[in-house]
């Protein structure tokens, strides 16, 4: 089975030696973590880096496990996240920059601009998110689609709510809900679904949800965050100093690469069914998201850098500048993983599996919750989708295949609800887009939140019909 991310594999991996404590104990020991952090941030200023750090030693301290296991757990967290998200944010960063600095960002948004009228603004960015977010996690789908939000935010004179909640409800409907994503695509293996079944009923969830919590939520959005495109994340428009630029099609082509790829492996990890073929092993390698980056990014030196006219030192120097932007991002999203370790390793997560076990209701609005619990606590949209597929797959022993797959749509939608400090999309979303915690705990905390609850009603109200 083909790796998915570091995520699912520590979902999957024995956790490293944390005594496990009583459940009251472990409950407490998470809330007064996830509070040091908000308050050393909100209230203090601490830098979120340190605050995520001292949090995960608080929490760990709390649940009494011993300090050398915590700052293991916190380390192998940390170094997990970077390993995977950092690289992959630093990876498209180059990208981005070099779609920026070429002019070819500026190409996309006077494009966008010219097309598309001011009130159908924001439904352009949630198809295009949509559709770059189908095979992609969440975190790359960001660095991808951030010049572009950015840009067309500032250009067009929107608001950074209006365009930005559409394109990032986009990317998490599609990250929770619609296989061939790795998160669905998991679910539907640990449960046993048929893949086409959910895939039709994962597109129609995924619409009325996308529609709820992106174009008509970022109207709401707007009246309660006031955020600007940061300077230091926005693209210059560059056109001006250029003797030429890009096109706008093989600007899209570019960018839409690692899309392509990554769909493509998905698409052959499902028909093709021996793995030694030489089919099989070429795109397990080139649909690998860090190899799919990394094409992409030499791909736009030439397609992008060379099309502009830049020689190999003006290259090398956007490459250099790219980096020292994201560094803190990167930092901060590697603790919040260290974080989210010492949750999953304390034990957090496997008591409200235990816990579960002895709830009497029914098998999707179950599905729902434990995936919530999972999610909220640990905070991975992987580790839930995994954990709870996993803990209800027997309840699928007697379903019809209808019901199966939405058996599978309920834990998806569970996996996205109320993203807050111990998720890693929730630092990225807060950097990239200049806000501060409350700002984000009010815009895309609340957006994750009415995706998941829309698309559990929907799940219930199609499994009355079907």
């Amino acid at each position: 089975m083909p790796a998915l991310s570091a995520e699912l594999l520590a979902a999957t991996a024995a956790p490293p030696p944390i005594t496990h404590a009583g459940d009251a104990r472990l409950a407490i020991a998470a809330l007064a973590g996830i509070a040091v952090i908000v308050a050393l941030i909100t209230r203090w200023k601490v830098h979120a880096f340190l605050a995520l750090t001292i949090g995960s030693g608080v929490l760990g301290l709390v649940a009494g496990a011993p300090l050398a296991a915590t700052v293991t757990s916190y380390s192998t967290g940390l170094g997990a996240t970077v390993a995977s998200v950092g690289t992959l944010v630093a990876l498209g960063a180059i990208l981005g920059k070099l779609l920026a600095d070429s002019g070819g960002a500026d190409v996309i948004v006077d494009t966008i601009l010219e097309r598309t009228g001011e009130r159908r603004l924001p439904w352009a960015m949630t198809l295009i998110a949509a559709l770059v977010g189908l095979p992609l996690f969440f975190e790359i789908g960001i660095v991808l689609l951030v010049p572009v939000v950015l840009l067309v935010a500032r250009r067009g004179n929107q608001s950074l709510m209006r365009v930005g909640m559409p394109a990032l409800a986009g990317l998490s409907v599609m990250h929770g809900l619609v296989p061939p994503h790795p998160g669905p695509l998991a679910a539907v293996s640990a449960i046993h679904a048929d893949l086409g079944t959910t895939l039709a009923f994962g597109v129609l969830v995924a619409i009325p949800s996308v529609i709820v919590a992106g174009p008509l939520f970022g109207r709401v959005a707007d009246h309660w965050v006031k955020a600007e495109p940061p300077e230091r994340m926005t693209p210059a428009r560059a056109s001006e100093g250029l003797e030429r630029r890009p096109g706008f099609v093989p600007t899209v082509c570019t960018m839409l690469l690692p899309v392509v790829l990554m769909l493509a492996k998905a698409l052959v990890d499902v028909l093709v069914k021996d793995q030694a073929s030489v089919l099989y092993r070429v795109f397990d390698v080139l649909g690998t998201p860090l190899v799919a980056l990394l094409i992409a990014v030499f791909v736009a030196m030439f397609t992008l850098g060379r099309a502009a006219g830049f020689g190999k030192e003006r290259v090398s120097g956007i490459v250099d500048a790219s980096l020292g932007p994201i560094a803190g991002i990167v930092l901060i999203v590697g603790a919040g993983g260290g974080f989210k370790q010492v949750l999953v390793d304390a034990g957090v997560g496997q008591m409200i599996l235990d816990t579960s076990r002895h709830w009497h209701i029914p098998a999707l609005l179950l599905a729902w919750l434990i995936a919530v619990l999972i999610r909220v606590a640990t905070g991975s949209a992987t580790v839930a989708t995994i954990s709870a597929a996993g803990l209800v797959a027997p309840l699928a022993a007697h379903m019809s295949s209808t019901h199966t797959a939405l058996l599978v749509l309920a834990v998806g939608a569970g996996s996205l609800f109320f993203s807050h400090v111990n998720d890693a999309g929730f630092w990225l979303v807060k950097e990239y887009f200049g806000m501060d915690v409350p700002q984000t705990l009010k815009s895309w905390s609340v957006m994750e939140s009415l995706v998941s609850v829309v698309a559990l009603a929907l799940v219930l109200a199609l499994s009355l019909v079907v």
